[in-house]
């Protein structure tokens, strides 16, 4: 009766302190985040704010310098979401019907395209920027929110198509086969049958998308200007432009907001990424 005892009690108190190692700089920003200059340079990072102030939180979201512009986080942070948005539903859409592709309506050479389609998701992205980049500049979409929801679509399928055609398989072929005979066509097939019980990989495709292309930093600081910058780079040009004092509890105000859209991502639907990723694995 003891030793399970024993060994929970081990199992918990090693579960707590890698929660606490992870949530340690959490603290640590929030923390510095709601103190004034004058009570960052008189206590530690440690030390919880006496008189809590969002005057930092102002001032990262519309008066802090990113290089020459001194309008904040605001702009950047609405760039995110134009780019984001479209990026991700695109992306998941085409996969969905990639995925829908090469599992019901199989043609010659459909698995050979599926492994080239894989190999795209181990591309490291410093491959792509000169063909990506060359490609921009033909299509004239060079430093635009538009160019860089291109990039993004264009890196995602692979993995989007993947997810698609991993849960489609474990949808029986009689169901469309069945809708075949009853005179459903390739469209009615796809919208009617297949999509409404998609949602689980939806959810999974979005998830990672949405992380994937929000957090991204390289695509943006190569395909973005000066009015198209997503918030990413806005935040690496927040914290290292220099003009007078620097100022850590805006740095950190500034990085709580660029992370706190992912973060809302997960604590609402990271319960459906896990389901989504098994909803496939037994076929039937």
């Amino acid at each position: 009766m003891h030793k399970p005892t024993f060994s929970r009690a081990f199992i918990y108190a090693v579960l707590i302190l890698f929660a606490l190692y992870f949530v340690f700089p959490i603290y640590v920003m929030l923390s510095t985040s709601f103190k004034d200059l004058d009570t960052l340079r008189a206590t530690n990072l440690l030390t919880p704010p006496s008189h809590p102030s969002f005057a930092p939180w102002v001032r990262a979201w519309s008066e802090a310098c990113t290089g020459v512009r001194c309008d904040g986080m605001q702009p950047f942070f609405m760039n995110s979401v134009k780019m984001v948005i479209p990026a991700v539903l695109l992306s998941s859409i085409i996969g969905a019907f990639n995925g829908y592709v090469l599992t019901h309506w199989r043609f010659r050479g459909a698995d050979g395209l599926f492994t080239m389609i894989l190999v795209g998701c181990f591309i490291p992205f410093q491959a792509i920027l000169l063909p990506m980049a060359r490609l921009e500049g033909v299509l004239g979409l060079s430093n635009s929110t538009t160019g860089l929801v291109i990039v993004h679509v264009i890196y995602g399928i692979a993995f989007t198509t993947m997810f698609f055609r991993n849960f489609y398989v474990s949808i029986p072929a009689e169901l469309v086969k069945a809708a075949r005979i009853d005179g459903a066509g390739f469209f009615m097939i796809f919208t009617k049958i297949l999509l409404p019980v998609s949602l689980p990989i939806f959810m999974v495709c979005l998830i990672w998308q949405f992380t994937q292309i929000w957090n991204d930093f390289l695509f943006g600081i190569v395909f973005s200007g000066v009015d198209s910058m997503p918030i990413t780079v806005a935040l690496n040009n927040l914290v290292n432009t220099s003009t007078g004092v620097k100022e850590y509890n805006v740095d950190m105000a500034a990085a709580i907001i660029a992370a706190l859209p992912t973060l809302l991502v997960y604590v609402i639907a990271g319960r459906f990424f896990v389901r989504g990723l098994t909803a496939g694995a037994v076929k039937g």
